[in-house]
């Protein structure tokens, strides 16, 4: 390849460029800069990016691959944006964690283009976010979900598959709908739990004294309510239907568990836990 072009260079979009860079893929890797963003003049300076553009138009029709890795809202927003521009040459993929209203928005925006865009989501994330987090190892042995859809070409599916299996991914197809189910309740879920975790401590008149005494299983439970909440606001409605469902189905497990406890139900409760337990160790131990 001759160029990559990256917008949202920060957590996902920078390691791409790290890993990118030392395997050599290709010959210049170009982050995509917003007005109102982070300078990307230092990740410049250490060799993250070749170089930094505010100017999306002039790099477009030289690309090979564009690489996007904003905020989901912002991702239909670039579709729209790079829509003129590209050339049958260039492919698109994207890194977000929902994919079927991506896949609509690439359809809607991208017209008779819409064959070029090809949608991944790398199981890679952290509660850390920013380029300054980017690392090169960040795909390494990890599960990159590739979304095609019916206007996808077998080349273009294995060109997005080679792409992220040199980066250290382990790639695997999925139906863009079955991706948001699964995501909604073994990744979104989870965040929104943490985020309301946090601020249920948030609303209680001793916060600090609580604070101060959370030990280990605070810590873990709650590390990724440090994600990015314009990130994660943008998740939640686009995925809106499947995590209000999750949302519901949770709520009925509170409330049996509640139950549970209200009238003293040992075993059941025993059970409940026991149940859960074992579920959880057959995982880890996967």
């Amino acid at each position: 390849m001759n160029k990559i072009l990256i917008f949202g260079v920060g957590l996902i979009g920078g390691s791409i460029a790290l890993k990118a860079k030392d395997l050599r893929l290709c010959k210049e890797i170009v982050g995509i800069s917003r007005s109102n963003g982070t300078d990307l003049s230092p990740f410049v300076k250490s060799g993250m990016l070749d170089r930094a553009s505010s100017n999306y138009q002039s790099e477009i029709q030289s690309a090979d691959l564009i690489v996007l890795a904003t905020p989901v809202a912002q991702i239909e927003i670039t579709l729209e944006k790079i829509y003129p521009l590209l050339t049958a040459n260039t492919l698109i993929t994207d890194v977000g964690s929902t994919k079927t209203n991506i896949n609509q928005a690439a359809k809607v925006f991208l017209k008779e283009k819409y064959s070029q865009f090809i949608g991944s989501h790398p199981i890679a994330g952290s509660e850390k976010h920013g380029p300054q987090s980017a690392m090169a190892d960040l795909f390494e042995n990890k599960n990159i979900i590739i979304t095609p859809h019916t206007q996808s070409k077998k080349e273009d599916i294995n060109k997005i598959e080679n792409f992220w299996k040199k980066l250290g991914g382990i790639t695997s197809i999925m139906d863009a709908n079955l991706h948001d189910e699964i995501f909604s309740t073994v990744s979104h879920l989870p965040h929104l739990l943490a985020f309301s975790l946090v601020n249920l401590i948030n609303d209680k008149n001793n916060k600090e004294t609580m604070l101060e005494y959370a030990a280990s299983g605070f810590r873990d439970f709650s590390r990724i309510a440090g994600s990015s909440a314009e990130m994660w606001r943008d998740i939640c409605l686009a995925n809106k239907d499947a995590i209000l469902t999750d949302l519901e189905l949770y709520k009925k497990e509170i409330e049996a568990l509640s139950n549970l406890i209200k009238n003293n139900h040992h075993e059941d409760l025993l059970n409940y836990f026991l149940k859960a337990s074992k579920t959880r160790q057959n995982w880890s131990k996967d």
